[in-house]
C-alpha cells in the first residue's frame, strides 16, 4: 500500500464519481443519461484540477491508489 495522504475532499470527489458512474451503469438503455454524464464530466474536471496534483512526481499509480481508497471508503460508509 502506498503511504500517500489524500485530502478528504479529493477522496470525497472520487467516491462521488464512483457512485455516479455506478448510477449511470444501472440505468436502462432507453433512459436519459445526459445529467449523469454531465455530472461525471464536472467531477472529472474537479478531480483533475485539484491542488493535490500540483506536486511534481504524481504518477498514474497515485491515481489508481486514489480510486482504490475511495472505493474502500465507500464500502465503510455503506456498512
Amino acid at each position: 500500500m502506498m503511504s500517500i495522504r489524500f485530502p478528504d475532499d479529493l477522496l470525497d470527489l472520487q467516491a462521488t464519481w464512483l457512485r455516479t458512474y455506478a448510477d449511470l451503469a444501472r440505468l436502462p438503455p432507453q433512459a436519459s443519461t445526459a445529467a449523469l454524464r454531465r455530472r461525471l464530466i464536472t467531477l472529472s474536471c474537479r478531480i483533475a484540477s485539484h491542488p493535490f496534483w500540483a506536486v511534481p512526481g504524481r504518477s498514474p499509480a497515485v491515481q489508481v491508489e486514489l480510486r482504490r481508497r475511495a472505493r474502500a471508503r465507500a464500502w465503510v460508509t455503506a456498512a
